[in-house]
C-alpha cells in the first residue's frame, strides 16, 4: 500500500463536515421544492447536505439552491462515474459521496479538485480508498452491517491514520447517538430529517422539527 497521503478532502471541507455534525440526505423530485426545502432544514440548523443524483431534476435543484441560498454546503451523493463527477464540479459542488469504492471516480474528484468520500464497508474498501488519498469515508450501509460495533472492529488496525467516517444508512434518531459519541464519527448521514413523502407532501415544518431535534442532540453530546 502507497504511503498515506490524504488529498481527497480539503481542509475546509471536512471542518464544515465536523462542525454540521449532519448531512441531510435529499431526494428532490420536483425543483420548485429546492428553496424552501433548504430554507426548512436551515430553519432547524442544518447547513450541509447530500443531494442524491437519483432524480432527473437534482443537477437544476442543486444549481437553485448554490444561487439562493449559498449558505448551504452543498453536497451531492450516489457519484457513480466519471461524467458525474464533472456535472457536480460545474454545479459549484463542495463535495461529494459515492455508495461503493471506485478508483477512477476518486481520481477524477482530486483531478477537478472535489472534496469527495467514497463509501466503504470492509477493510478491502478503506485500504483502497487510503491508496487514492481519502481520509474521511462513508460507511455505507451502517445499519445492516453491523453498526458501531461492525465499524469499530473494522476500522481498528487503520486507527493510527486517523479515519473519520460518515455512517449512512439506517441512521436515524433513536441510534444517532451510539454513532455520534465515537471519535470515528465526523458526521452521521440522515434521510429521516426530511424524507422523500415529506419533501413531496411539502412539509417544511416537520422537517424543521427534525433538524432542530438531531442539531439539539448533536449539540449536546458534542459541546
Amino acid at each position: 500500500m502507497k504511503k498515506f497521503e490524504p488529498k481527497a478532502m480539503s481542509p475546509e471541507i471536512a471542518k464544515k463536515i465536523d462542525d454540521a455534525g449532519i448531512i441531510a440526505v435529499l431526494v428532490i423530485d420536483e425543483v420548485k421544492h429546492a428553496i424552501p426545502l433548504a430554507n426548512a432544514l436551515l430553519e432547524g440548523g442544518i447547513d450541509t447536505i447530500e443531494l442524491t443524483l437519483r432524480t432527473p431534476v437534482a443537477i437544476e435543484a442543486a444549481k437553485i439552491i448554490r444561487k439562493e441560498v449559498p449558505e448551504i454546503t452543498l453536497g451531492f451523493g450516489t457519484v457513480l462515474n466519471v461524467d458525474q463527477v464533472k456535472q457536480v464540479v460545474d454545479v459549484g459542488a463542495d463535495f461529494a459521496v459515492s455508495p461503493g469504492c471506485n478508483p477512477k471516480i476518486i481520481s477524477e474528484a482530486i483531478k477537478h479538485g472535489l472534496s469527495f468520500a467514497p463509501g466503504i464497508m470492509t477493510p478491502t474498501d478503506i485500504e483502497i480508498a487510503v491508496q487514492e488519498g481519502c481520509r474521511i469515508l462513508k460507511f455505507f450501509p451502517a445499519e445492516s452491517s453491523g453498526g458501531m460495533k461492525h465499524l469499530e472492529s473494522m476500522s481498528a488496525p487503520y486507527n493510527y491514520l486517523d479515519l473519520k467516517f460518515i455512517p449512512l444508512g439506517g441512521c436515524n434518531i433513536n441510534n444517532a447517538s451510539t454513532y455520534l459519541q465515537s471519535n470515528l464519527i465526523t458526521a452521521i448521514g440522515g434521510s429521516w430529517v426530511a424524507n422523500r413523502s415529506l419533501i413531496q407532501t411539502e412539509d417544511w415544518g416537520t422537517i424543521t422539527n427534525n433538524a432542530k431535534e438531531i442539531k439539539s442532540l448533536i449539540t449536546s453530546l458534542r459541546f
